[in-house]
């Protein structure tokens, strides 16, 4: 129904920035996408447990990881039905891969559609 896009990611040097973005559009021409409701952002560090870094509630409140707070933002463009995070002052213990897990609305009587971004990698170099 949904497919997911990510990108943005890449090699940046510590203190620099990234915009990762998640695109959300319909498989097919029966399929539709009114918006994408809520996201949470995901970072996968090899050795390491999935973290969660960013989310976008359903009330539309973000919530930070305490490791990003103050340094990444989420947005959403809902005429484009694209979630971004922009990673501002990047450290090189933000570097994983990224991966967006929004919940999307797909028909006006509240039917929502959640899955998940291929991934994308970030680098943050000393």
């Amino acid at each position: 129904q949904v497919q997911l896009v990510e990108s943005g990611g890449g090699l940046v040097q510590a203190g620099g920035a990234l915009r990762l973005s998640c695109a959300a559009s319909p498989t097919s021409a029966s399929a539709k996408i009114i918006n994408i409701v809520a996201v949470d952002w995901y970072r996968q560090t090899p050795g390491k447990q999935r973290e969660l870094v960013a989310a976008l509630t359903w009330a539309g409140t973000t919530n930070y990881a305490d490791s990003v707070k103050g340094r990444f933002t989420i947005s959403r463009d809902n005429a484009k039905n694209t979630v971004y995070l922009q990673m501002n002052s990047l450290k090189p213990e933000d570097t994983g891969v990224y991966s967006c897990n929004p919940d999307v609305l797909i028909d006006t009587d509240g039917t929502t559609w959640s899955g998940w971004g291929q991934g994308t990698q970030v680098t943050v170099s000393s």
